[in-house]
């Protein structure tokens, strides 16, 4: 069985995702640092006829990323697909941003995905195969968000990083993409404190062509299309999927 590690699996974007591999036969190992929300992805996974089980991983943490990689080989050789969803977004901009606010956004959303890719290529380019997703976000990938500094930063970082260990591990047959949500109906964007909320989700629908924001299980189909072999000839992307939302600004 193909074994497939989702980072921040727990809600949103990860949880949906998580579901999908599922559903499409890998072995899922949701991983998150949220305990409860991780094993009942776990739950509904098998319960769907899914094979699944939670893996408690801090993505800040290099010796545990290793780790975890390390105990997914000794059972499987490999990963065949690595989701690296991982990430906060706390509000904080000019005036309020500090380096310790700063570093702390950049070492999770970004320096956490390169943890679980340099843990997990070396396998993957022994194998000869592999694909990795990371999942960045239209706020840095392609346009900027005023009150989130670092986290527009961090996105942008990953649209680069992809690009550079696309070109690295192409002559192994690992393929690397992100992709960059818009508005994504989940519990980040629904927050008052540190996104849109509801009202503010509400006004910023009707920016989007399509009218509406999106659910999770749309990105996580497109992350499932690019972990497959229908996207064998396609590495090095950012696929932007936000119902229309950049193309129409």
């Amino acid at each position: 069985m193909r074994a497939a590690l989702v980072s921040g699996a727990g809600i949103g974007i990860g949880a949906a995702t998580a579901k999908i591999l599922g559903r499409d036969g890998y072995h899922v190992f949701v991983s998150d640092i949220l305990p409860d929300e991780g094993e009942a992805v776990a739950a509904d996974i098998c319960a769907d006829g899914g094979s699944a089980e939670f893996l408690a991983l801090d993505v800040s943490d290099s010796d545990a990323c290793l780790a975890a990689i390390a105990a997914i080989e000794a059972r499987f050789g490999a990963l065949s697909a690595l989701v690296a969803n991982a990430g906060i977004a706390p509000r904080a901009a000019y005036p309020v941003l500090t380096d310790e606010k700063w570093d702390h956004v950049l070492d999770v959303n970004l320096k956490g995905q390169l943890r679980l890719i340099r843990a997990a290529a070396p396998a993957m380019s022994a194998r000869q195969q592999g694909s990795v997703v990371c999942v960045s976000s239209i706020a840095g990938a392609v346009v900027g968000w005023d009150d989130h500094w670092h986290y527009s930063a961090a996105k942008a970082g990953i649209t680069g990083m992809v690009k550079a260990a696309a070109c690295a591990l192409a002559k192994d047959n690992v393929r690397v993409n992100a992709v960059a949500p818009g508005f994504i109906r989940t519990a980040q964007i629904l927050s008052e404190e540190n996104s849109l909320g509801p009202v503010g989700l509400a006004a910023a629908e009707g920016t989007v062509p399509m009218d509406r924001a999106g659910h999770a299980s749309e990105i996580g189909e497109v992350i499932a299309f690019l972990l497959s072999d229908k996207a064998s000839y396609l590495t090095g992307q950012t696929i932007v999927v936000d119902g229309g939302l950049t193309i129409s600004l």
